[in-house]
């Protein structure tokens, strides 16, 4: 006898994501603490480790977050790079193939990180599923088939 069985009576099978406000403000702060921390550690005339570290934060953030806060978090990472990891600092520029550059890579790892979490969580989830539907019903007498 098949069952029918609300997925959202009991415990979610997979995480709700981050609010996108949340992962955008998150985003924010923590790239203006990056992009400081490489400014007084290696100076802003090596843009190169601050990109890398910024697409590590878009990667980890995207981890928690929704698809349609990949944009965005690329974007708010890609403007505290171009605007304080680049001299002069404090002024936006658009040098274009450089900053597509940038760009791209920020929003891939940001999908990239959300990508791997709809992964994960589906695996997981399709174990715990796949897990309850494998283990027999029982009596209380012992016997698996109630016989």
């Amino acid at each position: 006898m098949i069952e029918w069985v609300s997925l959202r009576a009991g415990a979610r099978p997979v995480p709700q994501p981050v609010a996108t406000p949340l992962v955008w403000a998150t985003a924010f702060g923590s790239a203006l603490v990056l992009v400081a921390v490489h400014n007084l550690l290696v100076g802003a005339d090596r843009p190169g480790f601050a990109l890398a570290a910024l697409s590590f934060l878009a990667a980890l953030l995207g981890l928690c977050a929704r698809f349609t806060a990949a944009p965005g978090t690329a974007v708010l990472c890609w403007l505290i790079l171009n605007g304080f990891a680049v001299p002069p600092v404090g002024t936006l520029s658009w040098a274009g193939h450089r900053d597509t550059f940038w760009l791209t890579c920020l929003c891939a790892a940001a999908l990239g990180g959300t990508v791997l979490a709809r992964i994960v969580q589906a695996r997981a989830a399709y174990r715990r599923i796949a897990a309850e539907v494998a283990t027999p019903a029982t009596d209380p007498d012992g016997d698996p088939l109630g016989t």
